[in-house]
């Protein structure tokens, strides 16, 4: 079976598709295994924010038009990239295992310990934002978009005295040395799936899913329905101050959400535990406790 795979042009993106492309390749019943790099709407207007512009829906629309079209077979991203209502027709058919869910610190000098009033950190995360703000109120948060390279460029040009980034992005190109320290999930709860690569297909592709499935790590399957349960339930998406982190021992799993004002002044956090096989029930029962606390209110003010 000859697979082709629709995929970002960024290093990152490409990297992925790679990995999962060396994963099929190990497979019996794969006999060749091709990329289809494409350019995505996300990926060209880097002059807005991703909240005036779609969200991150616009990093997967032309991959999966690429299968719809009979161009690829499947596509390759971040599952913190997926929105939470898939296009119907489509489907994600295997999650690999989770790398590092962290965010990471970087800068040229400035430690987490020597944050102090003027600094500039860059991040166009609201989830990052308000967490950075809860911790270090007097700090300035900038706007940064772009890929991986281009933000540690405009690091390096003394833009920012810092900026977050994704620990997994970091690590799998190889930068690992870029990273001045890594928050803790106290410090910054992750985004929903951070560090998870998904693969789609449509759902008809009755030759093609029992392929993908020998790529299914359960583990992260699990997680991520929980985190994905969350964000689903606050009707939020991957741009909203919104965050959550489920992990899983001895079969039982523990999810952790928060919701906040993008100042930080404001942080609503809650956390449930129970089996892990009702990952989907956790990460509904988690979204609700914040609902209950007030999150909807929240949410309601930053989309008026």
């Amino acid at each position: 079976m000859k697979i082709r795979i629709a995929t970002r042009k960024s290093k990152l993106a490409l990297w992925q598709a790679r990995h999962v492309s060396q994963k099929l390749e190990s497979l019996d019943n794969v006999s060749r295994v091709e990329l289809v790099p494409l350019s995505t709407r996300g990926d060209e207007i880097l002059d807005k924010s991703l909240q005036k512009i779609g969200g991150k829906g616009l990093f997967i629309k032309e991959l999966e038009v690429a299968m719809r079209s009979g161009d690829a077979d499947i596509a390759v991203h971040s599952m913190k990239d997926v929105p939470t209502k898939i296009q119907a027709g489509v489907c994600v058919a295997a999650m690999l295992k989770r790398a590092d869910p962290s965010d990471a610190f970087v800068s040229n000098g400035v430690t987490l310990s020597g944050l102090a009033a003027g600094v500039t950190i860059g991040s166009s995360s609201l989830r990052r934002q308000a967490q950075l703000k809860a911790l270090w109120p007097d700090i300035d948060v900038l706007p940064l978009r772009g890929n991986v390279d281009t933000r540690l460029a405009k690091l390096d040009k003394g833009e920012f005295d810092a900026i977050i980034l994704a620990t997994a992005g970091l690590e799998r190109l190889g930068l690992a040395e870029r990273i001045t320290e890594k928050f803790s999930p106290s410090q910054m709860l992750p985004a929903t799936a951070q560090g998870v690569i998904g693969i789609e297909c449509l759902a008809k592709r009755d030759d093609l899913l029992p392929v993908l499935a020998e790529l299914q790590n359960q583990s992260s399957a699990l997680t991520t329905a929980a985190e994905r349960a969350v964000a689903e339930t606050l009707n939020a998406n991957c741009q909203s101050p919104v965050a959550c982190f489920a992990i899983m021992s001895k079969g039982r799993m523990t999810v952790r959400a928060l919701v906040a004002t993008p100042d930080g002044r404001t942080l609503l956090r809650e956390s449930v535990e129970g089996e892990a096989a009702d990952a989907t029930a956790l990460g509904r029962a988690v979204a609700q406790q914040l609902l209950d606390a007030g999150a909807a209110g929240l949410l309601a003010e930053l989309s008026a």
